[in-house]
């Protein structure tokens, strides 16, 4: 087919995502972030509610469902449930909350068992048929509990150090004289501006790469499979998506982990000045 001719068939819309493979004239479309660019499902006047926003609502139900089904009433001896939320905060007080926090560590396990669970639920949306999409793709949600975690943070750092007292602690004492003119900017930008970026811009990323990625392969999968010559390389494609989706579902606990043992980390060093 003729430059000219394929060129009227991309503008006709038969080289739609469903139509295009690799024995048409069709070039592969990949994932971009024009496909982050959702319509709303619905306006409430004139702002749009869109799907991520849907999403992360169904996560926070399934989190609350999950913890009032386990302790809503309680046994003595836990069973089903009950047993798997116990192993959850379990998990969370002792590998989390008291190493990060120390001996005021138990007060937080609630918070801190909530926000990895949530975390987690909404990068798991990745995988989930229908759903395809993990919410903290979207910046603006890393945002939002990156500002909660912020502001604990700086609640208990003046509540038990004084605000002052706190920008005092987190340089280093001991530190000669000419060291503390590139130490202090340095651990002040640190706590100001480098953590609370770092930990908003790692969930965003990595969940944002992977699901590029996993979307990839699963769209080369159909391109290649569609054409008789390329079943060999749909079968790797394929295969590669099992791989990926394997990787991924270790990725989104280890993020939900992550953002959880460095929000521990944070409110530790408010609580107690760093030694």
């Amino acid at each position: 087919m003729s430059t000219t001719a394929s060129t009227v068939l991309l503008a006709s819309g038969d080289c739609s995502a469903t139509n295009s493979h690799a024995g048409s004239n069709c070039g592969f479309q990949a994932p971009s972030l024009t496909d982050f660019n959702l319509r709303p499902i619905f306006h409430l006047g004139s702002l749009g509610f869109y799907k991520p926003e849907l999403l992360a609502l169904i996560c926070a139900g399934l989190v609350i469902w999950f913890f009032w089904a386990a302790f809503s009433k309680p046994k003595l001896v836990p069973t089903g449930v009950q047993n798997l939320g116990e192993m959850g905060y379990l998990f969370i007080r002792d590998q989390i909350a008291r190493p990060m926090i120390g001996k005021n560590g138990d007060r937080f396990v609630p918070f801190l068992t909530g926000l990895f669970f949530f975390v987690w639920v909404m990068n798991l949306m990745e995988i989930i048929p229908i759903a395809q999409l993990p919410v903290t793709s979207f910046i603006a949600f890393p945002a939002s509990l990156m500002l909660m975690v912020y502001i604990t943070y700086w609640y208990q750092a003046i509540k038990h150090q004084g605000f002052f007292g706190f920008l005092k602690n987190v340089v280093p004492k001991g530190v000669p004289l000419p060291v503390l003119f590139i130490l202090v900017p340095v651990e002040w930008l640190r706590v100001l501006v480098i953590q609370p970026f770092t930990l908003m811009v790692r969930l965003f990323a990595n969940m944002f790469a992977g699901h590029l990625l996993l979307a990839t392969f699963t769209i080369a999968t159909w391109y290649l499979a569609s054409a008789t010559f390329s079943a060999l390389f749909a079968a790797g494609s394929a295969v590669m998506v099992v791989v990926l989706t394997a990787f991924e579902m270790l990725i989104q606990a280890l993020q939900a982990y992550i953002f959880t043992m460095l929000t521990a980390q944070y409110v530790g060093e408010g609580v107690q000045a760093a030694h």
